[in-house]
């Protein structure tokens, strides 16, 4: 009795555990990770999940200063809406935004990928 006990608890404890937790996207939903916050919302986004368009966005870019390559990734276009709470390393979910901005934004250059995207972040 005691043996099946302990596998019994053995099988619990090992079956509540997992690797990494999937994200339950709904259609038309990404998961996003910023991986570059440069001056003036020049902001650079890497798609980390979500069957998004490869059209869109540049599947590798090397920034031009720091030489460091990155994949899967676009510039922020919807500099007006994106949240000022999400840093640098952040993931989070969105979608496409058919909506244009306008707003002030300062014009200090910061490279980004010549592929822009618009987007809506979700809470």
């Amino acid at each position: 009795m005691k043996v099946f006990f302990t596998i019994l608890t053995m099988c619990f404890v090992l079956g509540s555990c997992s690797k990494e937790e999937s994200t339950n996207l709904e259609p038309g939903q990404f998961k996003g990770k910023l991986v570059l916050k440069g001056i003036c919302m020049n902001y650079v986004i890497q798609v980390v999940d979500g069957d998004l368009d490869a059209s869109l966005y540049e599947k590798q870019w090397v920034h031009p200063i720091e030489q460091q390559t990155f994949s899967n990734v676009f510039a922020l276009e919807s500099v007006c809406s994106f949240p000022k709470t999400i840093e640098q390393g952040d993931e989070f979910i969105f979608a496409l935004a058919d909506d244009p901005e306008n707003c002030a934004v300062c014009l200090a250059y910061s490279p980004t990928p010549n592929k822009r995207i618009s987007i809506k972040v979700y809470d």
